[in-house]
């Protein structure tokens, strides 16, 4: 008589697979991240994605975007109100609205080395692009196009740090 299978092939710890990045994986496909905060919020792990997203008044993929009804499908509906179409969860459109209706932080920023080379050159030559070209600190030989670039770029990243430059420059200038 042979031996059972069971007692043949045991359970033996496979070395070869990453069980961190398996469980990662699983992770991923089976209950992804949602960046929105507003969707997150709202999401009921109960109920498919379709689902969640009908409640909130939202849209999944591009089908259904703009449907095509006949006319005399359109007059017998005008009677009757359209209950399936009244999102459960419409806050949540309200404060995605909200936010996307908020200005965005202007993210950029002048180099402190840009910043140097800008303060000289107005404080040499103020407003003078011509001269500021052939100036000899002008190392990567700038057009005054290019200057005249740089020095509005600084103006508009640190306009309260131009400011005080330009009345610094002013009360040196008068004394």
């Amino acid at each position: 008589m042979g031996k059972l299978k069971k007692s043949r092939n045991r359970n033996t710890f496979n070395y070869n697979t990453n069980k961190k990045k398996l469980k990662k994986q699983f992770q991923r496909k089976y209950k992804p991240k949602i960046e929105c905060a507003q969707i997150r919020k709202a999401w009921d792990d109960q109920k498919t994605p379709k689902q969640n997203l009908q409640d909130m008044g939202l849209l999944i993929g591009k089908k259904g975007i703009l449907p095509i009804k006949n006319k005399q499908h359109n007059m017998e509906e005008e009677d009757e109100p359209m209950e399936a179409d009244v999102p459960l969860k419409p806050y949540v459109i309200k404060e995605m609205e909200a936010e996307a209706s908020q200005r965005g932080n202007s993210r950029a920023t002048c180099s402190t080395d840009m910043i140097e080379y800008v303060q000289h050159m107005v404080r040499e030559h103020n407003e003078n692009y011509k001269a500021m070209a052939r100036d000899e600190k002008n190392y990567y030989q700038d057009t005054p196009k290019q200057i005249k670039r740089k020095v509005e770029f600084y103006k508009r990243c640190h306009p309260e740090e131009y400011a005080a430059f330009i009345a610094s420059l002013k009360t040196q200038k008068s004394a």
